[in-house]
């Protein structure tokens, strides 16, 4: 299932060398960790979430009867970023 998510996301976005699926598999549900760069979480996403409703759809049907769960990370920031706010 990863492959195949990992493969849509990379179609959807502006920078596919940048997408990262990780699969963590729980006791009665596998989560689909999706990360891409901070500029394409929105093609992601789609207007009014309907890219990330329709892959979620997809994950659903060619689950085999498997749960999963799609969730969609904003990257890291840097480390040694600090924040300013409030200063």
């Amino acid at each position: 299932m990863k492959e195949l998510v990992e493969k849509i996301v990379r179609a959807l976005v502006d920078s596919p060398d940048e997408v990262e699926v990780r699969e963590i598999s729980g006791i009665s549900i596998k989560l689909l960790k999706i990360r891409v760069s901070k500029q394409d979480v929105g093609y992601l996403v789609g207007k009014k979430g309907k890219n990330i409703d329709a892959l979620r759809t997809i994950v659903s049907a060619a689950g085999k009867g498997e749960r999963y769960m799609v969730e969609v990370h904003e990257p890291e920031k840097p480390q040694g970023w600090l924040s300013h706010a409030g200063r």
